[in-house]
């Protein structure tokens, strides 16, 4: 239990602090060792990869390879081409999608919605109720059950993205 709260104490010197003396320009969410930064280009994202890459140096760690990417956020107004236009945080991906402005038009949005992998662990732990075996139950009894875990998710994950 001591291993994320040093984790979060560690990354508060090593990251946030610095991010907020040498970079405050550039927004950011942090949960744990997670980090999203919102660069306004691609050449502000690469100074700050390689910025980050020398600042974790100083601490003898190193940005994982496959986790640390630079993502092209595609919308209806950015309409460049970039082979990374979607990234995963904290259970959704978030990518380009179609959405409806006020007046039911569609257009692309870059928008955020549950991932794949958050979606399968869903989908199997229902399976693990095995509710078609569970006919001891009545249909109310059931949804009693099910209820908070089915909300916690349709709320959670549908926060952005219904």
């Amino acid at each position: 239990m001591i291993s994320p709260l040093l984790a979060n104490l560690f990354l508060h010197e090593a990251f946030d602090q610095w991010m907020a003396d040498k970079h405050a320009d550039i927004p950011f969410e942090r949960d744990a060792d997670d980090i999203l930064c919102h660069c306004v280009s691609e050449a502000q994202a690469r100074a700050l990869q390689d910025a980050l890459g020398q600042r974790v140096l100083q601490y003898q760690l190193e940005l994982h390879p496959h986790k640390t990417k630079i993502v092209y956020c595609k919308d209806a107004n950015r309409r460049g081409r970039d082979p990374a236009q979607r990234f995963d945080f904290l259970g959704y991906t978030v990518r380009p999608r179609s959405s409806k402005n006020r007046t039911g038009q569609l257009f692309v949005s870059f928008a955020p919605a549950v991932s794949e992998k958050a979606a399968k662990a869903m989908r199997q732990r229902m399976r693990r109720w095995q509710l078609h075996h569970r006919n001891d139950l009545g249909l109310e009894e059931l949804a009693r059950w099910t209820r908070p875990v089915v909300m916690g998710g349709v709320r959670y994950y549908g926060r952005f993205h219904a």
